[in-house]
C-alpha cells in the first residue's frame, strides 16, 4: 500500500512539473545507497561529494539558475520621473533671491545702528538682486506674461503662488529703500526738494519692510523644490530651508564686507559667520540624514560644487573673523562667500535633477517604505 502512495504521489509531482518522476530502474530497495543526483558531483565528475556553490540551484547541464542582478530602467529607457524642466535661470534665480534677502536684512540691521555706509550698500544689492530674480524668472517662463497671470490667484497651498506674491511684495518695498538713498542728490528747494525730505522716512519705512519679506524670500524656494516629487529635492524638506537661509545670510554678508570699510562692517561679520553655521549645519544634515537619496548630494558635478560651496563657506566666515582689520582680507572674504552661495545653489539644483534621472533613487526608497509598513504591521 505504501509502494502505491509513493508511485501516485511521484506521478502528481511529474504531472505538475515540480520534479522529474523517477523511472522504476531509479528506485532501489530499502536500505540500499540511492546514487547521488548531478547536485551532487563536482566540477571533476567525482560523485558523493558536495559541490563547491552548495546551495545554489542548478539546472541540467550544470548551468546556475540565480536570478541576475537587477537592473534599474523603465519602460522603453525612459525614467520614471521626468526630470525638471528649468534651466540654468532658475539655479542662478535660487542664489539672486537669496542675495535680495540676506542684503535686505543686513540693510535693516545698519539702518537700525546706524551705519548709513552698509545700509546703502545693502539697500542697493537687495535692489540688483531682485530685479536679476524677476529677468531670470521671466527668462525661463518664456513670456513676461505668464508672472502676470500667477497674480490672479493666491493658493495658499502652492508653493510658487505663495513665492510668485512674495516677490511681488518685497520687489517695490526693497525698490523705495533703494531709491531713497538718492535723496541727498536732489534739490533742496522745489518739487524735487519735497521728495528729498519725503524719501528718507519713506525708504527707513520700506527698508524694514522689505527685511521683514526677507526671510520667506530667502527660503521659500527651499519650499518649492522640496515640494515636488525629485527625491533628492523632497527627502531633504525639513533642513533645505536651513541651508538656502543660511546661504542667503552669508552672501548678503559677502556684498557687505565688499562694499564698505571694516569700521562699519562688524554686522557683516557677525551675519556672515551666524550664515555660515546655519548653512554648514543644513547641508551636513542633508548628507548624512537621507540614506541613498543623498548621494547625488557627494558624487559628480553636483557633489563637486557643493563640497566646494562648503570650502568657500568656511575660507569666508574664517576671513571675515580675522579680517576686521584688514580692508583687502574682508573683501576676499566677502567674495569668497559670494562664490560659495553660488555653489551652493548651483549644487543642490543639479543634485535634484541628477535624482531625477536615475531611477534607483526612485525605487529603492519606495520599496524601503514598503517593507517598513509591512514590518509595523506584522508587529
Amino acid at each position: 500500500m505504501g509502494e502505491r502512495f509513493r508511485r501516485f504521489r511521484d506521478r502528481l509531482r511529474a504531472a505538475s512539473g515540480n520534479i522529474r518522476a523517477p523511472s522504476d530502474d531509479a528506485r532501489t530497495a530499502p536500505g540500499t545507497a540511492r546514487p547521488p543526483s548531478d547536485d551532487a558531483r563536482t566540477a571533476s565528475g567525482r560523485r558523493g561529494v558536495p559541490p563547491p556553490e552548495a546551495g545554489r540551484r542548478r539546472g541540467r547541464g550544470g548551468e546556475e539558475l540565480t536570478v541576475p542582478p537587477a537592473e534599474f530602467s523603465s519602460y522603453y529607457g525612459r525614467p520614471i520621473l521626468k526630470p525638471p524642466v528649468w534651466t540654468w535661470e532658475i539655479a542662478a534665480y535660487l542664489f539672486t533671491g537669496g542675495l535680495a534677502a540676506g542684503s535686505s536684512l543686513l540693510a535693516a540691521g545698519a539702518q537700525l545702528t546706524g551705519r548709513p555706509a552698509l545700509r546703502r550698500a545693502g539697500r542697493l544689492t537687495a535692489l540688483a538682486g531682485v530685479t536679476a530674480s524677476g529677468v531670470l524668472l521671466v527668462k525661463d517662463l518664456g513670456r513676461p506674461e505668464r508672472f502676470h497671470h500667477m497674480l490672479r490667484v493666491a493658493k495658499l497651498t502652492s508653493p510658487m503662488s505663495v513665492g510668485t506674491w512674495i516677490l511681488a511684495a518685497y520687489g517695490p518695498a526693497a525698490g523705495l529703500a533703494a531709491v531713497a538713498e538718492a535723496a541727498p542728490l536732489l534739490p533742496e528747494r522745489g518739487p524735487l526738494g519735497v521728495a528729498r525730505r519725503m524719501l528718507p522716512p519713506v525708504g527707513r519705512a520700506a527698508g524694514l519692510a522689505a527685511a521683514g519679506i526677507a526671510p520667506a524670500l530667502g527660503t521659500y524656494t527651499a519650499v518649492l523644490l522640496s515640494d515636488t516629487a525629485v527625491p533628492s529635492w523632497h527627502a531633504a524638506y525639513p533642513d533645505l530651508p536651513l541651508v538656502f537661509a543660511g546661504s542667503a545670510l552669508a552672501s548678503g554678508a559677502g556684498m557687505g564686507l565688499i562694499a564698505v570699510p571694516p569700521a562699519q562692517a562688524g554686522p557683516a561679520r557677525r551675519l556672515a559667520v551666524a550664515g555660515a553655521g546655519l548653512e554648514l549645519f543644513g547641508a551636513h544634515r542633508v548628507q548624512t540624514r537621507l540614506g541613498l537619496v543623498a548621494e547625488p548630494y557627494r558624487v559628480g558635478h553636483a557633489g563637486r560644487l557643493l563640497a566646494a560651496g562648503r570650502a568657500l563657506t568656511v575660507v569666508g566666515a574664517v576671513g571675515a573673523l580675522l579680517g576686521a582689520r584688514s580692508r583687502v582680507v574682508s573683501a576676499a572674504s566677502g567674495a569668497a562667500l559670494l562664490a560659495a552661495s553660488v555653489a551652493t545653489r548651483f549644487g543642490v539644483f543639479h543634485a535634484g535633477v541628477a535624482s531625477a534621472r536615475d531611477p534607483r533613487y526612485t525605487v529603492l526608497p519606495q520599496r524601503e517604505r514598503l517593507q517598513r509598513r509591512a514590518d509595523e504591521q506584522d508587529r
